[in-house]
């Protein structure tokens, strides 16, 4: 590679002092390794990478910016959201209260039910997971449901408790 050979190993390694962050480093070394002889192919073999993505490593360096900007990676912005800031404020506030506040007959959220909610309050339509995630943004934590003595009959328990006295605290079918 010719563009290289404008770039002397010493800046190689005045940029890798000044670099952070792992790939820009992976990048770096390739480079100064690349100089002292090293093929792409062994670099690719020893990054676990293509030839490919070497060349291209090795060819982000032919630019008249700094070494250092030149194998950092551009800020990735991701996927706008569906909801609007506003939107999801509102929809944080109304998972803080109880679901029959919002009109709705149950008794706690759930990520089915803040999907059912956004898809009819906003249009918008969310997979389950990513409702667990706007749950858990919104500060709400998993709650597992358990059972309750309390829901048994008052009758149903005494009977229980005498049986399990009889017993000797071990449990046997009648």
């Amino acid at each position: 590679m010719d563009h290289l050979d404008e770039i002397s190993v010493k800046e190689l390694q005045d940029a890798l002092e000044n670099v952070d962050g792992n790939k820009p480093t992976q990048r770096l070394l390739a480079a100064i390794a690349y100089k002292n002889g090293v093929t792409q192919t062994e670099l690719a073999e020893w990054h676990d990478t293509g030839r490919r993505t070497i060349y291209s490593w090795l060819k982000r360096l032919d630019t008249d910016e700094p070494l250092e900007q030149a194998v950092a990676d551009d800020k990735r912005t991701g996927r706008k959201r569906k909801l609007s800031d506003l939107e999801l404020k509102h929809f944080q506030e109304t998972v803080h209260e109880p679901p029959e506040q919002a009109g709705i007959d149950t008794p706690a959220w759930t990520p089915a039910l803040a999907q059912d909610y956004l898809e009819e309050t906003y249009s918008v339509k969310y997979s389950i997971p990513s409702c667990r995630r706007l749950l858990k943004e919104a500060g709400l934590s998993y709650q597992k449901p358990r059972r309750s003595a309390a829901e048994s009959d008052e009758n149903e328990k005494e009977e229980f408790y005498d049986e399990l006295k009889k017993s000797g605290g071990r449990w046997t079918p009648p």
